[in-house]
Order: C-alpha cells, then sequence, then structure tokens
C-alpha cells in the first residue's frame, strides 16, 4: 500500500523521524538520461511552462531514486519575464538579461505581476503534482538579493563589479528594486503553496559575494519580510540555502528559515552546533563532485556526515546542485545508502 511520506517536512521542523530523508538540489536535469530526452525537444523556458511536461520532468528524479522529496522543475528567472525583464539561457554561461537594469527609470518602469495569471503554469503543475506525488513537492525562488544580481550584473559574474557599484551609489534605486522583488517574491512563494508546494526553498546563490555588514543592510530586511509573510499565511517549512556563506550564518538564521542549506565548503556538523545552536534544521552538504568519484569513496564522505549528524533536525542532501555528466547510478546508490544506513531498529 502506498502512503504518504511526510519524513522531510518532520525533519525541517526537528522531529523524529524513522529515517534521515534525502532529495537533491537540482535533481531533474542533465545527468539523467531521461531529462536529455525532454530537453532534445523543449528549451528550459517551454518546460517550465508546460504543466505536463514540467510535471514529468519533475517526477522523474523520485520515480527513478525513490527520493523523499520532490522540487518544481523550475527556474529562478521566471517570475522576471512578466516583470518586463528580457532573458534567455546560453549554453556554457546560463541566463543572460538582454538589457541589464542600471538605472532608477528602468526599476519604476517594472511591471507589477499577477502571479496567478502570468504565472499560472507554475500553479498548474503544482496542482497536478500534488494528486500524483507519495512526497512533498518544494517550491522555490530566487531570493531578491541574487535576482536582482542577475538583472543588474546581466549574467553570471566574477566579481560583482555592476552589483556592487549600483548598490553603494544608487541606493534609492537599490532598496526600490529590492521592494518590488521582495513583493513579487512573497506573491510567487504564496501562491506555490496554495497550489500545492508542501516547503518553499530560497536560493540565494550570490549572496556570499556581501561582508556581513551589507548583508545585515542590503539584504536581510527583505529576507525577513519574505519569510514573515510565509510564516504568517501558511505552516510550510522554509529553507534558506546560499553558496560560500560561511560568514552569514548567524545572519541567515536570523532572517527566520526553518532549515539552512550548507554547500559543500563547510563543515555542517560544526555550523549546526556553533553557528546556528541546533534551533534551526541543516540540509546538506556532500560535495557534487564526489558523485563522480569511485562508490566506495562516495559512501565513506557520506557516512562521515550521517555519523555527525545524529539528532533530529537533518536532511540529507549535495552541497550544492547535482552537475551534468553525474553517474546516474551513483546518485541512486547514494539515496539508497543514505536511507538504509539511517533505518532504526
Amino acid at each position: 500500500m502506498n502512503t504518504y511520506n511526510d519524513r522531510f517536512i518532520k525533519a525541517c521542523f526537528l522531529e523524529e523521524t524513522d529515517q534521515i530523508p534525502v532529495w537533491f538540489m537540482r535533481q531533474a536535469g542533465r545527468y539523467q538520461s531521461a531529462y536529455r530526452d525532454i530537453r532534445s525537444k523543449y528549451s528550459i523556458k517551454e518546460i517550465c511552462k508546460i504543466p505536463e511536461i514540467c510535471h514529468k520532468v519533475t517526477h522523474l528524479p523520485v520515480d527513478q531514486f525513490n527520493l523523499d522529496a520532490a522540487i518544481l522543475f523550475s527556474d529562478i528567472m521566471i517570475p522576471l519575464e512578466p516583470m518586463g525583464v528580457d532573458f534567455d539561457y546560453k549554453p556554457g554561461i546560463g541566463p543572460v538579461i538582454k538589457e541589464p537594469v542600471r538605472s532608477m527609470k528602468q526599476i519604476k518602469s517594472l511591471i507589477k505581476v499577477d502571479v496567478g495569471y502570468s504565472l499560472s503554469y507554475t500553479g498548474q503543475t503544482l496542482n497536478m503534482l500534488k494528486d500524483s506525488l507519495k512526497v512533498p513537492c518544494i517550491g522555490f525562488i530566487g531570493a531578491p538579493f541574487t535576482l536582482a544580481s542577475y538583472m543588474i550584473e546581466g549574467g553570471p559574474s566574477k566579481n560583482y563589479r555592476h552589483l556592487k557599484a549600483f548598490m553603494y551609489t544608487q541606493k534609492d534605486a537599490w532598496h526600490l528594486l529590492m521592494e518590488k522583488l521582495t513583493d513579487l517574491l512573497i506573491d510567487y512563494s504564496l501562491y506555490q503553496i496554495s497550489s500545492g508546494a508542501s516547503a518553499m526553498q530560497i536560493f540565494d546563490s550570490w549572496v556570499g559575494c556581501l561582508n556581513r555588514d551589507d548583508y545585515k543592510e542590503y539584504v536581510l530586511p527583505y529576507m525577513k519580510k519574505i519569510t514573515g509573510a510565509i510564516k504568517a499565511h501558511t505552516s510550510v517549512p522554509v529553507i534558506l540555502f546560499g553558496v560560500q556563506t560561511q560568514h552569514l550564518f548567524s545572519l541567515i538564521k536570523e532572517a527566520g528559515s526553518d532549515v539552512i542549506g550548507v554547500d559543500w565548503r563547510s563543515e555542517i556538523h560544526n555550523i549546526w552546533k556553533n553557528e546556528l545552536n541546533f534551533e534551526v534544521a541543516v540540509q546538506g552538504n556532500l560535495d557534487p563532485c564526489l558523485l563522480f568519484a569511485d562508490w566506495p569513496l562516495i559512501e565513506k564522505k557520506a557516512q562521515e556526515i550521517l555519523e555527525r549528524l545524529d539528532r533530529p533536525g537533518f536532511i540529507f542532501n549535495l552541497g550544492h546542485g547535482i552537475l551534468p555528466g553525474t553517474p546516474e547510478d551513483n546518485v541512486k546508490r547514494l539515496a539508497a545508502f543514505v536511507q538504509e544506513y539511517c533505518i532504526k531498529v
């Protein structure tokens, strides 16, 4: 008999579970042959916008690897398009903004989005997933800082020169942009939850480029507003994840999420104990490159993480997304290893 598996949700709230839940960031993607077949027929935007295809792609890794959570197949950039931000995906680069946003005039002209209309395909997909999945489905958004970074830089950046120059010299414009993005992301989060998302993950991929003082001034108030709005209107857990954020964990905790994702550069057990005081759940943090190694090394490194995190509130994941070319068998064996290792007898 198939029953609903809620161990992921329990772990988010620091509750006891029968085994440690496991899922992987970027778990549907190019490393999967089944995804590559679909991707040969549809662009990323098309997959995100066609509910039947998005539903199928979201299911692929859950069905293949027996994971404890699904995550909606989408992209953090998707809600920017109805704002009037035109972008495309360039192979080997990622999202590229056609006209970077670097003036108050451009920010004032950004369109207020009716998420139920302009992003209705997301809601339709989540409704379908709610009816078909036996595990929670995680919805997600990009954090306002990371989205603003893409908008200002025009794409990925190594030094964030345009972003930081704009933030430091055009403070009024910066705060207006963050306010507009925050309002959109609150609406989009609540829409995803009302459509069937059982949790929300916020990706703040670039925020590690800031020091603590800048995070407090330019980012933290907006993160608090988003998590506060989600908690005021729903009972779903919120996960916050960024990379290279070793110096920011206490502030990220202050932002108000239930779970904090830890990337592979940090010792997750030390972060949980010393920076977070075991007061929130943690998620992570195997180096995704390890999945290219031989199985004995993968097993050894996964076991080291599992042995050190022996209390409720840990969700096993990678310390970033699964990389293209990752052997599918290693993903399958890792998921099974975590589940079998943690079964209580």
